[in-house]
C-alpha cells in the first residue's frame, strides 16, 4: 500500500524503490516464466519481492537477474496508472493468474469498502498497486541498485501459510549510497553475533532443545558471568537488594496481574496438572512459565505490610523468563524464547518517582560509560489512546496515562536529556523510556529499558503504610539497563568485533612457549595468574610460535605473553596485545601489576600500559 507523502520525508526515493520493485519481478517473470506474485514493498534501505517461481532462483542468478533489470532500466518504459471496477480488477487478477494478489485484493475491498482497485503496468508488466511510481524507467540510475540475498519468507507472514522466495534489494538514489550501504552491510556480516559466537565458541542452539533456547558454552558464559558481576556491584551501590524467584508460577497470578489479558500471545503454554490435597482429594491447576519476573518481585514486595519508611524499596534479580517470539522473528541471540533479565523493581511513592527516575538513568549512563557505548537516544514512549486495539494494548485509565506521562517527561526536561517520542510503544501498565542504540554497523536497536508501572500494584493489591497512617498504593519502575543477556551480549560481540577488552575476555591472558623447554616457566606463570583468579591458559605445545600467535589472534585473545631462554632467566615476559604489532618485554611482576589494574578498573584498554622505563 502507499505510503502518503506527507508521512515519507523522501518520496522520490520511495519512488526509485517501489518501482525498482516492479523492475525486479519483470525481470524474475522473465527468467521464471509462469512464476506468481506475493508483495513487493520498498523497505528501509531497498525494496523486496515474494515470489512462488516454477524453477529455483538462488544468489548465483543475481548477474542475470541484474543484467535484465538494467536493460528494462534503460528502455525508458513509462509507469501507466488505470482504477479498475471490482469485477473488472477480478478478472484481471483471475487473467495474469494471480491467486495471492486475489486473495489480498478481496480482503481490501471487504475491509475498506473499495470500489476500484489501482493498477500499475511498466512495459509488459502489471501489478495491483497503489503506487506511486517514477515517470519511467529512465529516471532510475543504473549503478544505485544491487541484489543482496535470497529468503524464505511465509504468505502474509503466517507460518500456516506457503513459504514464498523473497529477493532482497538494496535501492539509492545515486551510486555513493548505495556503496556506503553495501560496506555497512559487509562490516555487519563480518561482525555479525551469529557468526562470532560459532567462530569464538561463545554459544549454540540445538534442534533437541528447542528454537530460541540458547546453549551457553564455557567462553559465553564468562562474558555472562562478568555482566551480571558488573550489574550486581553497581546495584549494591545503588541500594538495592537481590532477590531469587522461581521460572513457573499459577495462571491465576498473570491473570491477577494482567498480563494474561494484555501479554498472552507472547508467552508459553500453560501446563495443567492435578495436584493431590491432603485431605485425599485432587485438585487441578494451571501453571505458566513465566514471561516477566515483576508479578513474582510484586509478591515479594507482599509477603509483608511495607511502610513508607522502608520507600524506596529496590528489589533485584538476574531471572530467567520465556517469551513465545513467532518462529520467523527469533534470530541468534537478538530474539530468543529464553530470556536471563538484568531486571529490578523499585517500588516508590509518587512524590518519589521523579528522583528514582534521575537516579536510573544516572545508573545506566555508568553502566554504559564502563562498556563503551556511546552512540543511543532516550525515546519517551507514550500510550496511544487512538489507537483500534488500545484497549487490548494499555490499561484503560486516561487520567493515570496523562499525569505519568507527564512526570517522566519533566525529568528528561530538568535532566536536560534530549528524546523524541514514541505514540503507541508503552508498556501496557504505563509510560516508558527505551534506550535506543546506534550500532556499530549504523542499525539503530530498541535495548534498554525504565518503565513506570501505575497499575498492576493496584491491581494485585499492593499497599503501603503511609506518614498520615492510612494505606496507599505503590507505584512501580522497572528498569534493565543491561536488557537481557541474551540481546546485550549480542550487542557487545558486534560492538567489540568479538575483541573484547580484557575484563570481559573468556582467556584473558594465553602464555606462549618458544620450545618445550621452557613449559615449567609458563606454567608457573598460568598458575600464578590463576590464583589471582586471571583467565589464564597454556597454549598447545605441539604447535611451532607462528602458529600458536596465529591461533590465539583468530581468537582474539587480549594479551598473548611469549616466554623463551632470556624471560625464563630475567623472570620476564614478552607481552604482544591483540591487534598491536609492537611488543614490549618486561618483568612479569610489572605485567601481573598493570593487568590487574587494568580488571579492576574494566578499563577499555586490553591491558594498562606498562610503566615507561
Amino acid at each position: 500500500m502507499r505510503i502518503p507523502e506527507e508521512s515519507n520525508p523522501d518520496q522520490r526515493l520511495y519512488r526509485i524503490r517501489h518501482s525498482l520493485a516492479h523492475v525486479m519481478a519483470q525481470a524474475v517473470l522473465e527468467m521464471r516464466e509462469g512464476s506468481t506474485l506475493g508483495f513487493g514493498p520498498p523497505i528501509e534501505d531497498g525494496f523486496y519481492y515474494d515470489f512462488i517461481l516454477t524453477e529455483p532462483l538462488t544468489e548465483t542468478d543475481f548477474p542475470e537477474l541484474e543484467r535484465r533489470m538494467k536493460r528494462i532500466l534503460k528502455k525508458g518504459q513509462r509507469f501507466y496508472h488505470e482504477e479498475l471496477p471490482i469485477e473488472d480488477a477480478y478478472a484481471r487478477l483471475d487473467e495474469m493468474r494471480e491467486p495471492y494478489k486475489r486473495e489480498y485484493a478481496e480482503e481490501l475491498i471487504e475491509k475498506n469498502g473499495l470500489e476500484a482497485l489501482s493498477f500499475y503496468r511498466n512495459g509488459p508488466f502489471l501489478d495491483m498497486c497503489e503506487g506511486p511510481h517514477v515517470e519511467t524507467t529512465r529516471d532510475i540510475a543504473r549503478d544505485a541498485f544491487k541484489l543482496r540475498s535470497v529468503a524464505g519468507a511465509y504468505w502474509r507472514g503466517d507460518s500456516n501459510n506457503v513459504m514464498m522466495t523473497r529477493i532482497y534489494a538494496w535501492a539509492f538514489a545515486d551510486k555513493p549510497a548505495l556503496d556506503e550501504a553495501v560496506e555497512a552491510h559487509e562490516l555487519a556480516q563480518e561482525r555479525d553475533h551469529k557468526k562470532l559466537g560459532r567462530e569464538l565458541d561463545l554459544f549454540t542452539f540445538d534442534d533437541a532443545i528447542g528454537r530460541g533456547l540458547p546453549l551457553w558454552m564455557p567462553h559465553g558464559t564468562v562474558i555472562r558471568d562478568e555482566l551480571e558481576k558488573l550489574a550486581i556491584e553497581l546495584e549494591f551501590k545503588a541500594g538495592y537488594q537481590r532477590v531469587a524467584t522461581p521460572h513457573i508460577a499459577k495462571g491465576s497470578l498473570y491473570r491477577q496481574t494482567g498480563h494474561l489479558e494484555h501479554y498472552k500471545e507472547a508467552m508459553y503454554p500453560p501446563m495443567e496438572v492435578v495436584e493431590e490435597t491432603p485431605d485425599g482429594s485432587s485438585i487441578r491447576e494451571t501453571y505458566m512459565l513465566k514471561p516477566m519476573n515483576c508479578p513474582h518481585h510484586h509478591k515479594i514486595y507482599a509477603a509483608r505490610l511495607r511502610s513508607y519508611r522502608e520507600l524506596p524499596l529496590r528489589l533485584a534479580e538476574y531471572g530467567q523468563v520465556y517469551r513465545w517470539e513467532a518462529s520467523g522473528a527469533v534470530s541468534g541471540l537478538a530474539r530468543v524464547r529464553m530470556l536471563s533479565m538484568n531486571d529490578a523493581h523499585i517500588y516508590c511513592t509518587e512524590a518519589q518517582i521523579k528522583d528514582v527516575f534521575r537516579e536510573v538513568i544516572s545508573e545506566y549512563d555508568e553502566a554504559y560509560r564502563i562498556l563503551g557505548l556511546e552512540d543511543y537516544t532516550i525515546r519517551l514512549s507514550r500510550w496511544d489512546p487512538d489507537d483500534p486495539k488500545g484497549r487490548e494494548k494499555y490499561v484503560d485509565a486516561p487520567d493515570d496515562w496523562a499525569r505519568t506521562e507527564a512526570i517522566i517527561a519533566e525529568v528528561l526536561d530538568d535532566m536536560d536529556v534530549d528524546y523524541e517520542e514514541g505514540p503507541g510503544e508503552a508498556a501496557f501498565y504505563g509510560p516508558k523510556l527505551d534506550v535506543m542504540f546506534r550500532t556499530i554497523t549504523g542499525k539503530v536497536e530498541q535495548l534498554s529499558t525504565v518503565q513506570l508501572d501505575f497499575a498492576v500494584p493496584g491491581r494485585i493489591g499492593l499497599k503501603y503504610i503511609g506518614d498520615d497512617g492510612a494505606e496507599h498504593v505503590p507505584y512501580c519502575v522497572h528498569r534493565a539497563p543491561l536488557s537481557t543477556h541474551e540481546r546485550f551480549v549480542a550487542l557487545l560481540i558486534e560492538h567489540f568485533g568479538g575483541a573484547f577488552p580484557t575484563w570481559l575476555a573468556p582467556v584473558q591472558v594465553r602464555v606462549i612457549t618458544v620450545s618445550e623447554h621452557f613449559h615449567d616457566y609458563a606454567q608457573g606463570l598460568v598458575d600464578r595468574m590463576r590464583a589471582n583468579f586471571v583467565r589464564a591458559e597454556l597454549a598447545s605445545e605441539s604447535d611451532t610460535v607462528s602458529k600458536k600467535i596465529r591461533d590465539a589472534t583468530t581468537r582474539k585473545i587480549p594479551n598473548l605473553l611469549i616466554v623463551g631462554e632470556r624471560e625464563a632467566t630475567d623472570g620476564t615476559v614478552t607481552l604482544r596485545r591483540y591487534g598491536v604489532k609492537q611488543q614490549a618485554t618486561m618483568p612479569f611482576s610489572e605485567f601481573e601489576s598493570a593487568l590487574a589494574e587494568t580488571i579492576r578498573r574494566r578499563s577499555l584498554a586490553f591491558v594498562a600500559d606498562p610503566p615507561s622505563r
